[in-house]
């Protein structure tokens, strides 16, 4: 049994998206699922949006094979509520995967299960989340990670890549593209695929690094060093470095690397310069560099960009 706690002020999709895959799987594969919605107490539990889901209490749930949290503005209550925390920790126990929606994140940090732990959540989120839970290796331009029985996954839509990800490794690969087919989907956007370009979009006018963020786009063939770009923003490369980090949740070299590296997709998608140009273009200064961080990062190489590009 597949089981999606919820709290009041959930996000809907967050719920309804990862609901819908599973319940499309089982139609393919007849009995792989059962879903069911839990709460902390059983009733109508009201979404942001202002719609409402039926769920079960907790004690429903006491033998789920999963349990799915979802997201949203009421996970600042539901990660502070003792009665859920204490049910999600001892759910850990038991079932043979736990995993997070969005800021679901913030639930299973505070349960005391993502220490240690590789995790993502919605990119907006990631400042805040790693002052708050310092323990937990924080991947915030990933859309899903996985880290042993516990998975965590971006902002909202990730919440399908993720149960298509799951119905993979349950049923197979085949049922997970049928899956998508029918969701209308892509099958699927790897764990690796970055957020950090909607993490860009952070760049307000009002924020101190969108300025520096374009300059740097401009001179992705230069080195850019830390020192180079804390010169460039009027700061100490060290202070620098962490206001930097708090702002966008991603480091000065990766946060360039990802630069390099939607310059570089969008080069291949093209199809209008050589991968060796391409490389050169976008800072990377070798193929065979690029091709590593397109593995890391994509875990695909930058050929399969150049072949039509499935993400």
């Amino acid at each position: 049994m597949i089981a999606l706690l919820i709290f009041d002020d959930f996000q809907i999709l967050d719920a309804a998206g990862p609901i819908a895959a599973f319940e499309i799987a089982a139609r393919i594969a007849p009995g792989a699922y059962a879903i069911r919605t839990i709460a902390a107490a059983s009733g109508l539990v009201r979404s942001s949006s202002g719609v409402a889901m039926a769920a079960a209490s907790f004690a429903a749930a006491r033998r789920c094979d999963t349990l799915l949290i979802a997201g949203g503005l009421g996970t600042r209550g539901a990660a502070t509520d003792r009665s859920t925390l204490a049910f999600v920790a001892r759910a850990a126990t038991r079932a043979r995967r736990v995993a997070s929606v969005c800021s679901g994140a913030y639930v299973l940090a505070a349960a005391g299960l993502l220490d240690g732990r590789r995790a993502t959540t919605h990119w907006s989120r990631s400042g805040d989340f790693q002052r708050r839970f310092p323990k937990v290796r924080l991947e915030p331009d990933l859309i899903f990670v996985r880290d042993g029985p516990i998975w965590s996954s971006a902002g909202i839509t990730a919440g399908i890549d993720l149960a298509l990800a799951m119905i993979g490794d349950d049923l197979g690969e085949d049922v997970a593209r049928a899956v998508a087919r029918q969701l209308v989907v892509y099958h699927r956007r790897p764990g690796g695929q970055s957020q950090f370009s909607a993490l860009l979009e952070l760049e307000s006018r009002q924020d101190k690094f969108a300025t520096l963020l374009r300059w740097a786009s401009e001179r992705l063939r230069q080195r850019l060093t830390v020192e180079e770009l804390a010169a460039q923003a009027a700061m100490s490369p060290r202070n620098f470095a962490r206001a930097f980090s708090r702002a966008t949740g991603a480091t000065p070299a990766k946060a360039i690397e990802r630069l390099r590296l939607d310059r570089a997709k969008s080069a291949l998608e093209s199809g209008a310069d050589t991968i060796e140009q391409i490389a050169r273009d976008s800072g990377f200064r070798d193929p065979e560099r690029m091709r590593r961080a397109f593995l890391r990062v994509y875990g695909q190489p930058p050929q399969a960009f150049r072949r039509g590009g499935r993400l």
